[in-house]
């Protein structure tokens, strides 16, 4: 009996002369399937915050409760995290993705028939623990298909459907709401086309490379590759440094209260503090969000170049820490910005380097032995959800308490400093094994 890989194998030659073949491509056809994943998933995640103004006038809802509905995600994607990430380690990432996939499609399309803040809070934690493996099980799936010099590109084509999703979903769920009259059916068919992908994700993805029907000798031999003995410190004492832990997990956190609180009330500040309409917020939301999938793939693609020819600490190091003091510079400026438009490009620079942020997908691969990438992954996914949870309750309560986005972009300010800091704890030094 022969594995798909070796009936390729055959076809193409045998022993040596199969690696003369040119390499076939089908890691990144996989990342490109994730990629769309996660286009889905944040289209999904982002269109109770562009309903929001919609919905909150229906149902009558507070500041606060606003708040409280739009982090209710995260309670559940939080708390699944963990148990996600060694399921993901356990069973593998095509099972989990396939199944995840298929459920959040589900509570997406489930949200169209809420009667109140009460059941919207529960559709939205269930879609919220559905989302939670896709992210860990894209790291795992970096680990698993791509050699040490792609992981930067394969971290960033995961987390760059990410801001396209958002940008997608802004102009995507205010046309359905306006060609429907409708959020319930903007919703329900939503749901109903990411209940579609799922299949598309089993047909298509693979836990081994071996195994893979698209895989030819060469293309495995090149994911199997190594570089000429560098090695992180963790694949020589099989653990990660507490500080460099400390500074992953807090890092992440508090760049996810920036991107976060960018997704969850950045319609919302467009609506209120610059007076848009629901057309003129999907516009300006997707040229935001665009802007951050623009940022999240140059990142990727300019850090592997560079480490090329630089170490791997200075540059990702280097490339994080520079975002930060952009993210900083464009919130503290934001406030005395009495355009809209010149608002709009400023958050729209704001996406596009915060988005840096994706390589921070890239560090588990890093840091972590192979098969403990999973549950690095989310772990640092569970501080980021921590963060997410946290800040549309604490821009609610700073909006009722204050009244004015000033504060709120003075503290997104801060979170960004806070990252710089926990960025440079992070221990990326190459060592030889």
């Amino acid at each position: 009996m022969t594995t798909p890989l070796a009936s390729n194998a055959h076809s193409e030659g045998a022993g040596a002369g199969a690696l003369d073949i040119a390499p076939t491509r089908a890691r990144w056809r996989i990342f490109s399937v994730i990629f769309v994943l996660v286009m889905m998933n944040l289209l999904d995640r982002i269109s109770l915050s562009i309903a929001m103004p919609t919905i909150a006038k229906e149902f009558s809802l507070s500041p606060a409760m606003q708040g409280l509905v739009l982090s209710s995600f995260f309670w559940t994607y939080a708390l699944l995290q963990i148990p996600g990430g060694w399921l993901i380690d356990r069973f593998g990432p095509r099972k989990m993705i396939t199944g995840a996939t298929a459920l959040w499609g589900a509570c997406q399309a489930l949200a169209a028939f809420a009667t109140g803040g009460a059941s919207l809070l529960v559709t939205r934690a269930a879609l919220g623990g559905a989302e939670a493996p896709l992210f860990p099980a894209g790291a795992k799936l970096n680990a698993l298909w791509l050699a040490p010099g792609e992981r930067s590109r394969g971290a960033v084509l995961v987390d760059a459907g990410s801001p396209l999703g958002a940008a997608l979903g802004g102009i995507v769920i205010s046309w359905l709401i306006l060609s429907f009259d409708s959020w319930r059916s903007a919703f329900f068919i939503a749901g109903a086309v990411t209940v579609l992908m799922s299949w598309i994700s089993w047909r298509y993805l693979r836990d081994d490379a071996a195994l893979h029907p698209g895989v030819n000798a060469a293309e495995l031999a090149h994911i199997r590759a190594m570089g000429p003995g560098a090695t992180s410190l963790a694949d020589i004492t099989g653990r990660i440094s507490p500080r460099s832990w400390f500074g992953l997990t807090l890092g992440r956190a508090s760049w996810a209260m920036v991107y976060f609180g960018l997704l969850t009330w950045g319609p919302s500040y467009l609506s209120h503090a610059r007076g848009f309409d629901l057309k003129q917020i999907g516009m300006a939301t997707f040229l935001i969000f665009l802007s951050g999938a623009f940022g999240s793939l140059a990142s990727g693609f300019g850090a592997d170049a560079l480490m090329r020819r630089l170490p791997r600490n200075w540059v990702l190091k280097g490339m994080l820490t520079f975002s930060g003091v952009v993210i900083a510079t464009v919130f503290l400026i934001l406030p005395r910005i009495a355009d809209p438009i010149e608002a709009v490009c400023l958050l729209c620079l704001a996406a596009f380097i915060t988005m840096w942020g994706s390589l921070y997908w890239s560090l588990p691969a890093i840091l972590a032995p192979r098969a403990r990438v999973g549950i690095v992954g989310a772990s640092m996914n569970l501080a980021g959800s921590l963060g997410g949870m946290l800040i549309p309750i604490v821009v609610g309560l700073m909006l009722q308490r204050f009244g004015t986005y000033e504060t709120v972009l003075h503290f997104f300010a801060a979170c960004a400093f806070v990252f710089i800091g926990c960025t440079l704890l992070i221990d990326l030094r190459q060592r030889r094994a």
